[in-house]
């Protein structure tokens, strides 16, 4: 009982910190597919697949408010028109957070699109869109997301690509209060996915297949927020120094396929607050 109890005394005083070491079977309970998820190496490997009658998918057994996520994905190869495999983190209800890595699939040859977005108390529709720099269903690659009371960055191989900052003026809703699971997935989504919905997706190619591993979360798991607030986990304060500042500015620049702060057919009368610079 002593030891339980100077757990919990531990676990307050640093802000309900905890990490997830990488191991699917302690870390992610596989949710939907019906035995489509597979943990494989002794738990090093899990692999989603997808045919005609479902996809599949996980979620973290920890929730966490705050904190830095890594996972390696090599995606679906080939003929991968009308997939979309995902790597995200959410909260429940109508007026959730949520933060979205989604990679929608293509003809074969023809490049994946990484889709991004930030929904906050429900609303989303903050498309960012990105071809990469290698193929992503040749090799493993890392994707990153660090979530803290600042700013939410999204990285490709340790490469940040996107920044959304929280405004200090508060005209901007941020995900600052609702704890998110880590969720990853392989769907049917050929109405949309690639190319508008003008290529869908060939059946006779199933299953389709991503393979991930390398999992990692370090982040606060107390059970509110306040506590989750005084957190000294390093992800806490962790900001783009100059180099990184640089680096985003050059992916964005070259990698970019689509941002919603630049269409002006959406937002006719002007961007969205969160597209100019941040109130301090």
């Amino acid at each position: 009982m002593k030891a339980l109890i100077l757990a919990a005394v531990l676990l307050l005083q640093h802000g309900g910190a905890a990490s997830a070491g990488g191991n699917f079977y302690q870390d992610v309970d596989i949710t939907w597919g019906d035995g489509r998820g597979k943990i494989l190496d002794n738990g090093q490997l899990l692999t989603l697949s997808m045919d005609r009658s479902s996809g599949s998918g996980f979620q973290s057994k920890a929730q966490y408010l705050y904190g830095r996520f890594d996972m390696q994905l090599k995606l679906v190869p080939g003929d991968s028109a009308g997939t979309v495999a995902t790597f995200y983190l959410s909260s429940q209800g109508s007026q959730h957070d949520e933060i979205d890595f989604e990679f929608l699939g293509n003809a074969s040859g023809e490049p994946y699109t990484v889709h991004t977005n930030v929904y906050s108390q429900g609303k989303g529709g903050r498309e960012q869109q990105f071809r990469m720099w290698f193929d992503p269903t040749a090799a493993f690659h890392a994707y990153s997301v660090l979530w803290n009371p600042a700013h939410v960055v999204f990285y490709v191989d340790g490469v940040p690509i996107r920044e959304f900052r929280r405004r200090g003026d508060g005209t901007v809703p941020f995900p600052t209060s609702q704890p998110m699971r880590v969720y990853a997935s392989v769907w049917d989504a050929e109405e949309w996915a690639t190319q508008g919905g003008r290529v869908r997706t060939d059946w006779s190619k199933a299953p389709f297949v991503a393979s991930y591993r390398g999992y990692a979360a370090a982040g606060c798991t107390a059970p509110d927020a306040a506590a989750c607030a005084r957190s000294n986990g390093a992800w806490m304060s962790q900001e783009l120094d100059s180099a990184g500042q640089e680096q985003l500015r050059r992916a964005q620049a070259s990698y970019m396929i689509y941002n919603y702060c630049t269409d002006k057919y959406r937002f006719p009368q002007g961007p969205p607050p969160e597209c100019s610079s941040p109130a301090k």
